[in-house]
């Protein structure tokens, strides 16, 4: 099987999608006093996982996963888990991204916009796990959002991340 085929099963291959996780922010404890956590990031039939950072609330992972966007439609997930070693690990809480508005924003035109041009915004609202206003940027020639997410069935906790879209070259 080639690179290509083995990265695009599908074959109607959008482009790529850089997630840069950066940190969770006052995370729920699953341990004695701590967690130990780390995050499963779900898009389509995709998985990935950052590491897993020991006796912490507040994370500092800075870690890239790069997945494949195939379907518009398909929203990124997001899973914090703590990490225990002689049971299961414990679930932390869940968020989801819509991409449609990114993905959309990655199809306009936008050479020749000034730098730092901000694209569109999303509020949060009771349909999104946003914290605060998101803005999606054309900057350094490249699409890019970041955000604060607001983590789900859980007590606490909100995870900082950034969106970047990889175009492909076309061959």
């Amino acid at each position: 099987m080639r690179e290509e085929e083995r990265m695009n099963p599908g074959g109607n291959m959008l482009g790529l999608l850089r997630l840069t996780i950066k940190r969770g922010i006052d995370l729920a404890i699953r341990d004695v006093n701590a967690s130990d956590p780390y995050i499963i990031v779900r898009l389509a039939n995709q998985k990935l996982k950052t590491r897993v950072i020991k006796k912490t609330l507040n994370p500092e992972w800075n870690e890239d996963l790069t997945l494949y966007v195939t379907d518009v439609n398909e929203p990124l997930k997001l899973f914090v888990y703590d990490h225990d070693t002689l049971t299961l690990d414990d679930k932390m809480g869940d968020a989801e991204v819509d991409l449609k508005p990114f993905l959309e924003s990655v199809k306009m035109n936008l050479e020749g916009m000034a730098d730092e041009t901000i694209v569109t915004s999303i509020k949060p609202d009771r349909h999104n796990c946003f914290i605060e206003e998101s803005n999606i940027v054309w900057a350094n020639g490249k699409v890019t959002q970041n955000m604060f997410l607001r983590l789900r069935n859980v007590e606490s906790g909100e995870i900082e991340l950034q969106l970047q879209w990889i175009e492909v070259p076309v061959r």
